[in-house]
């Protein structure tokens, strides 16, 4: 054997862990806090049911029905549409409009195609012009007026998906247009 000597294996105790109960409470309270909040939240956010009026006391004759009745249809009422001036209606419609002109000049310049998908974004710019409220005073001539340019922008999108000449379309298109143009302009 050898000359040095060996030590002696002895069994120490381990060290006691620390214990863990401030971070549980810690943790539990965090909790708690939150659903706290989550409650208040909730308390304050949900629509709640309305509280009977004051001194309107007892409960209907069989023959009145309660306001919040479910067997009474809602009753929602819309806002009056505000009649704009000319010149609001102007403002709002005047971009389409020049657009049209210069889409009919690009449409015109085309065949084919292209002249189909400039078309196309006419008829949308169209459909945006039918959508604005007119004033009262022109509400009529205007409605007959889009229809009717809307009709020539559909003669002049099948003559150009035909290979067509598209003269006397896009013309049409143009004069329905001014009409349009010549309403707001006065």
């Amino acid at each position: 054997m050898t000359d040095e000597q060996q030590p002696d294996a002895r069994w120490a105790p381990m060290e006691p862990q620390q214990s863990n109960r401030g971070r549980i409470a810690l943790i539990v309270t965090l909790i708690v806090a939150g659903l706290v909040v989550v409650g208040v939240l909730l308390f304050f956010l949900l629509p709640r049911g309305e509280s009977p009026e004051p001194g309107a006391g007892g409960s209907p004759s069989p023959s009145e029905s309660m306001p919040g009745d479910p067997t009474d249809p809602p009753v929602t009422t819309a806002p009056e549409p505000v009649d704009p001036s000319i010149d609001t209606f102007r403002d709002q419609v005047g971009f389409w409009l020049e657009d049209a002109e210069r889409g009919l000049d690009i449409a015109a310049a085309n065949s084919g195609p292209d002249a189909v998908q400039v078309v196309e974004t006419l008829q949308e710019d169209a459909q945006r012009l039918s959508d604005i409220l007119p004033p009262s005073s022109i509400a009529t001539e205007w409605s007959d007026g889009v229809a009717d340019y809307a009709q020539k922008l559909a003669d002049l999108k099948t003559a150009a998906s035909e290979g067509s000449d598209t003269t006397s379309a896009v013309d049409a298109a143009r004069t329905s247009l001014h009409v349009l143009t010549d309403l707001v302009a006065a």
